[in-house]
């Protein structure tokens, strides 16, 4: 506290942490507060929300197709066509990546609209931001990539191609093997996960530190000239950033989307 009675920007001013990221349930309540497990709180429903955009989005803009086509029609063909011929079709390969293309165009729609809530006035929250739903999205691309290789080589045929380089002398297996079976098997869901998480927690957590800071700034902060113009500074910051969130959650959403087709082709790969 100032000896000069001034008031500081830091008194009363409660800086954002993890607690911005357990938000109440319906109820009013939060997680954990008093023995209380909520069944469903705003960060599950918006990632109920999240799927039904994505499936809204693709079913407006794919019924009633012409061979002209519509304002709508053409969004979603274009919106499409991003996935299936810059993705699955050029990573996959042109052989098999049909199969695999409503599983990648789901998968990126999906993290998309959970990306973009956390710029929607009310919302303000994006899922990913919270580890545990990025654990259980890279989970499920985890059973589809290794599942895929098992299918398509039997489980010790797909084991072998998973960590067995070929063309490799075969004392250097002894090191080599675990170090590809912790790189291929166990560790690709943890840094799919994580690189998603990641950026919409650090994207989330600027947006409520320059929100709440001005706030705080030009209501609370006196006795110094330069508290408010700083308060004005902080939101024109907020602003921008939010700009820049909407380029974050695509581009998260683009290379989630990409990574899972890479793994889905290295499955598929008739050499390690």
């Amino acid at each position: 506290m100032s000896h000069t009675g001034l008031v500081l920007a830091n008194e009363g001013f409660h800086p954002p942490g993890p607690i911005e990221f357990f938000l109440p349930d319906f109820t009013g309540k939060s997680w954990n507060q008093g023995g209380y497990d909520p069944l469903l709180t705003k960060a599950s429903a918006l990632l109920v929300l999240g799927a039904i955009l994505a499936f809204g989005l693709l079913f407006l803009t794919g019924r009633r197709g012409s061979i002209v086509p519509s304002r709508r029609q053409y969004l979603g063909e274009q919106a499409y066509g991003l996935v299936r011929n810059g993705i699955a079709q050029d990573v996959i390969g042109t052989r098999v990546y049909q199969k695999y293309v409503p599983l990648l165009v789901s998968l990126f729609f999906f993290v998309l609209f959970n990306n973009l809530f956390g710029i929607v006035p009310v919302l303000q929250f994006t899922p990913f931001s919270r580890v545990n739903f990025a654990y259980g999205l890279a989970l499920l691309v985890w059973v589809v990539y290794n599942g895929v290789g098992i299918a398509d080589k039997g489980l010790g045929g797909y084991l072998k191609h998973a960590t067995v380089p070929s063309g490799v002398p075969w004392p250097m297996l002894f090191l080599l093997v675990p170090l590809e079976f912790l790189s291929n098997i166990l560790v690709r869901p943890l840094t799919l996960s994580l690189r998603l998480f990641a950026n919409m927690f650090a994207g989330h957590l600027l947006l409520v530190l320059f929100s709440t800071g001005g706030a705080y700034l030009l209501i609370h902060a006196t006795g110094n000239v330069v508290l408010k113009p700083a308060g004005l500074l902080a939101f024109a910051l907020g602003i921008a950033i939010g700009f820049l969130e909407v380029i974050v959650a695509t581009l998260q959403a683009y290379v989630f989307t990409l990574l899972t087709a890479l793994y889905i082709s290295g499955s598929l790969a008739s050499e390690h």
